[in-house]
C-alpha cells in the first residue's frame, strides 16, 4: 500500500479515511512482517487515525 501522508490525510473527506484506514488496516495484516509493506500501512494507519481524531467534535 502506498503510505497516506498527513497531508493527503488532511485533503480527504471523513468517509473516505475511514475506507482508507480498513484498507491500511488490511494490508498491514496482509504483509509479512518487518517489510517495508507493514511498516508503510502502519504509518498510514497512524496519519488517518490522527487526522480523524482531529475533526472529532470537541471531546
Amino acid at each position: 500500500m502506498k503510505l497516506v501522508t498527513r497531508f493527503e490525510a488532511a485533503s480527504r473527506s471523513t468517509p473516505e479515511l475511514h475506507g482508507l484506514l480498513r484498507e491500511a488496516f488490511n494490508a498491514f495484516a496482509a504483509a509479512p512482517r518487518g517489510s517495508v509493506e507493514r511498516q508503510s500501512a502502519l504509518e498510514s494507519m497512524h496519519n488517518i487515525e490522527t487526522e480523524l481524531a482531529a475533526r472529532a467534535p470537541g471531546l
